[in-house]
């Protein structure tokens, strides 16, 4: 119990020196609902784009262009994030800045393991719960996302666009 009153008081602490205090706050509700996620209570749905990459990552769009391909490398970059390529900024942290954010980082990381232990018998929930199976077709979505951006951004290149859908030189 101590552990997670330390653990709360850190939170608390660098979420209000950090720049990021709705995102570490976010995160730790994450946490704490961890075990609901265990028992397959609550899940969130796999956004569009990531169904739709899985069912044909390599498909070309129709009607084939850089309109069309600027639409759908920013769906797939709402739902994943920033790619590779993209220079840091605030919502892109180089390494540096993303390392002053280890202390939240830690004190939600030990939050998640204290509401983790809240469930006897994870592993065993979540395989009989269905949570493990969903998270696998989750992180299979993502990949499916991933693998899609990347190949709409060949096409994007070959066909000359400009950026977000041409890949960004290595500086």
């Amino acid at each position: 119990m101590t552990k997670l009153a330390l653990t709360c008081l850190a939170l608390a602490l660098t979420a209000c020196a950090s720049d990021a205090p709705r995102q570490t706050l976010t995160q730790a509700g994450e946490a704490m609902v961890t075990p609901l996620n265990d028992l397959n209570l609550v899940r969130t749905d796999i956004p569009a784009p990531l169904v739709a990459a899985q069912k044909a990552p390599y498909a070309v769009p129709s009607p084939a262009g850089c309109a069309a391909l600027t639409a759908d490398v920013q769906a797939l970059d709402a739902v994943l994030g920033p790619d590779l390529d993209t220079p840091p900024s605030a919502g892109n942290p180089s390494l540096i800045e993303r390392g002053a954010g280890t202390a939240s980082g830690m004190a939600v990381g030990n939050l998640r393991s204290a509401a983790e232990g809240v469930v006897p018998f994870r592993g065993w929930i979540r395989k009989l719960s269905g949570a493990e199976r969903y998270s696998r077709d989750v992180a299979a979505a993502i990949a499916a996302g991933t693998v899609r951006r990347a190949f709409l951004k060949g096409l994007g290149a070959a066909a000359s666009c400009e950026i977000p859908v041409a890949p960004r030189a290595a500086s």
